[in-house]
């Protein structure tokens, strides 16, 4: 429950990222503001439809979700407000904010393959394109087509390239599965590792996080895979956000907008490229040990809401591909 909803003193925070990734930022902020947050946590999809249902008495003033599809889907559902700032616009690039302010970027996250060694020369991987070719067939790991993180590669894809050139590049790469889709981005690395395939698609924070893991068994997983950034002579990798919004009824405007300020400042990016080894979206923010391992790289530069708007087409192609 939130208490005390409508304090001038509190910002009311729902949050499709689980407690431990976001808490601790969000005490810090309390601690230099005296301005105390009330935070709610769950799945994106059910946060932006308690939103929905709860409509003008909604208690939130802040959305924080992942992924540039579910910021959009909250704000085509009217459940957003601008909030245009010279100090966001600043810290953001356009690139990674809304075309009418209704969300901004707070970190980046870079979906690349990954692949083992073993079974993979680094000279035969390119091109998220090239996976497509039939030296790949049975050799490929991904999640399934619900996933929000394919559908935004998908549609970051159809912002490039045409509808056409899509699925033709869908078909051939789903005929590239070493089974049906299933499990998560760390189920896929595993499997990987399995031999189950021999390359994955995943975000590299899930690797990350893995690399880092209290649980020896999964660092050891980790260690066996390395990351290949493709694309990197043409489009870049595909890149996609967690980011936050305010949101159209908020009742402590005032705070949400002081805490939207500094979710972008040096330290609170410091704060999540060391610790949840996500991409700084502030230029000079230093990346986590972990995070330089990977190695620079070209990430693809384009418009992000322009992800979220071609969201639908992106599943019919995927369902056209055959893409489960």
């Amino acid at each position: 429950m939130l208490p005390s909803l409508a304090s001038a003193e509190e910002v009311n925070v729902y949050s499709a990222r689980n407690e431990a990734l976001i808490k601790p930022i969000l005490d810090k902020f309390s601690e230099q503001t005296n301005i105390k947050v009330n935070l709610i946590t769950g799945k994106a999809d059910a946060l932006i439809s308690r939103l929905e249902s709860e409509g003008k008495h909604s208690p939130a003033d802040i959305l924080v979700t992942t992924d540039v599809g579910r910021l959009h889907r909250a704000k085509s559902q009217g459940l957003l407000q601008p909030y245009t700032s010279e100090a966001m616009h600043k810290a953001v690039p356009k690139a990674l904010r809304d075309a009418d302010d209704q969300w901004y970027a707070l970190t980046l996250r870079a979906r690349p393959i990954m692949y083992v060694p073993e079974r993979v020369k680094i000279s035969e991987l390119s091109t998220m394109e090239d996976l497509a070719s039939e030296k790949w067939r049975g050799r490929i790991c991904i999640r399934s087509s619900s996933n929000i993180y394919n559908q935004s590669m998908t549609a970051a894809m159809l912002v490039q390239k045409s509808e056409n050139d899509v699925l033709t590049w869908a078909q051939d790469f789903v005929a590239n599965f070493a089974r049906p889709p299933k499990g998560g981005d760390r189920d896929q690395i595993k499997a990987a590792v399995a031999g189950v395939c021999d390359l994955a698609i995943a975000n590299t924070y899930y690797l990350a996080g893995m690399l880092t893991d209290t649980d020896e068994s999964n660092r050891a997983i980790a260690q066996q895979v390395k990351v290949f950034w493709p694309n990197q002579n043409d489009r870049g990798t595909h890149i996609n956000i967690s980011g936050a919004a305010i949101t159209k009824h908020a009742p402590n405007q005032a705070e949400a907008q002081k805490l939207m300020a500094f979710m972008v400042t040096p330290e609170a990016q410091q704060w999540y490229a060391q610790t949840n080894h996500e991409y700084p979206v502030v230029e000079g923010v230093e990346w986590s040990d972990v995070l330089k391992s990977f190695g620079q790289f070209k990430a693809e530069n384009i418009e992000l809401f322009k992800v979220g708007e071609l969201n639908g087409e992106a599943v019919r192609v995927m369902d056209r591909a055959g893409w489960k």
